[in-house]
């Protein structure tokens, strides 16, 4: 009962977190889009008002007129829209899906004895903290080597070097695919806290300051304008982590925190390009192709660089009968791929469907090693070499 009400936790959960989270993205990209796109007011009241901008859009039968001001209103409006909870359902869902799906059963799912067999009390420690301690090293930066003209490049090589760090980290210190999400769950954490700590406070102090008369001071927009600035180019990133545990051939390569390092460059290159694109359309800057082009072929060295070894020269090959096979898998392998759990749509309790599933099991447990999960049922090496003298021999 348990196993099956925390599937369903795991399922609701992650269609609440898929659905805020693209309330929250679609949200950021729409408004760098929009700082990205806007042009001068051509109107003389709007710019004596203090309007730094406008766009014209037409869209869903309709036409639309944002205007912002980098500062201030003439005149606070009644109501405003905050964004926020956008922000905060997607952290609360998300850590809640972690919870449920890592921190719930460490020793299945957080730890790997190959890479560290720890306690797993310790491992859930050291998970939890990889949250907390990115994000007071990543703010300590932004306050401390965000200033002065080169101050947001200071910041992006220091931001650059602790993901490096986190990710080597993660990759020696816990299972591939746990560390992969816990990358992206830190750095989700960052862009939340970033709303939570910095944005959305300094539109208060803005509007308090309004609301009493007072000046407005211009420091509060261009902290919360820096922190938007890198939650867009942690987006990609953080989306590519939250997807990869579906693809073993990712986080169990030996390599996997270069592989890690690697797709996050090429995300936040090719999130650049259409940042920099909607100026481009306007004359602003030159054209970007050259981060899609920089993102691309990181892409493709990565494809080739995981690609499968070539199949070894055809050799006699002792049969192996499937008995024996079956009794590999009955130990170690039909908890999951049985009748009453079939994990992945998978059933290995009969001879009919382990030959039908003979290219994944060959696959998942002798080629990419990434089942048993974290060989969490103590599969051996010698039982591995039976499934692929099985499998080769033709997997009768």
């Amino acid at each position: 009962m348990e196993t099956y009400l925390l599937d369903w936790a795991n399922l609701l959960l992650r269609w609440l977190h898929v659905i805020v989270a693209i309330a929250w993205i679609g949200s950021s990209f729409y408004f760098v889009f929009l700082d990205s796109s806007l042009t001068p007011p051509e109107d003389e009241k709007l710019r004596k008002e203090g309007a730094t901008g406008e766009l014209w859009a037409v869209h869903g039968g309709g036409f639309y007129h944002p205007v912002k001001y980098a500062v201030s209103p003439p005149t606070l409006p009644p109501h405003l829209h905050w964004f926020y909870w956008e922000s905060y359902s997607t952290w609360l869902s998300g850590f809640a899906l972690f919870l449920v799906s890592y921190l719930w059963s460490p020793s299945v799912y957080l730890i790997d004895p190959r890479v560290i067999d720890w306690a797993p009390w310790a491992a859930v420690t050291t998970a939890l903290a990889f949250l907390v301690v990115f994000w007071v090293l990543y703010d300590l930066a932004c306050r401390t080597l965000g200033r002065g003209e080169k101050g947001d490049a200071r910041v992006g090589m220091a931001v650059a070097l602790l993901v490096v760090l986190a990710a080597w980290l993660a990759c020696h210190l816990f299972a591939g695919r746990a560390a992969f999400l816990l990358v992206g769950a830190m750095l989700a954490t960052a862009m939340s806290a970033n709303v939570a700590m910095w944005i959305i406070p300094g539109q208060r102090k803005v509007v308090a300051a309004l609301k009493a008369g007072e000046p407005v001071d211009t420091i509060h927009g261009v902290r919360g304008k820096q922190r938007s600035v890198h939650n867009t180019y942690f987006t990609l990133p953080v989306v590519f982590a939250m997807l990869s545990n579906h693809y073993s051939f990712a986080y169990s390569s030996e390599y996997n925190w270069v592989f890690l390092i690697a797709i996050m460059f090429a995300g936040a290159a090719i999130r650049q390009f259409f940042v920099l694109r909607h100026g481009h359309k306007l004359g602003r800057n030159a054209h970007p192709w050259p981060y899609a082009a920089a993102g691309v072929v990181v892409l493709l060295g990565l494809i080739v660089w995981l690609r499968p070894a070539p199949a070894p020269a055809a050799v006699a090959v002792q049969d192996v009968s499937l008995e024996r096979v079956q009794a590999v898998m009955a130990q170690r392998c039909v908890m999951c791929h049985g009748e009453a759990l079939q994990s992945k749509g998978v059933r290995l309790d009969s001879a009919a469907e382990l030959q039908r599933h003979a290219q994944q099991v060959y696959q998942q447990a002798v080629v990419t090693r990434a089942m048993p999960m974290n060989n969490a049922t103590g599969i051996t090496e010698e039982e591995r070499a039976l499934i692929a003298q099985w499998f080769r021999a033709g997997a009768r």
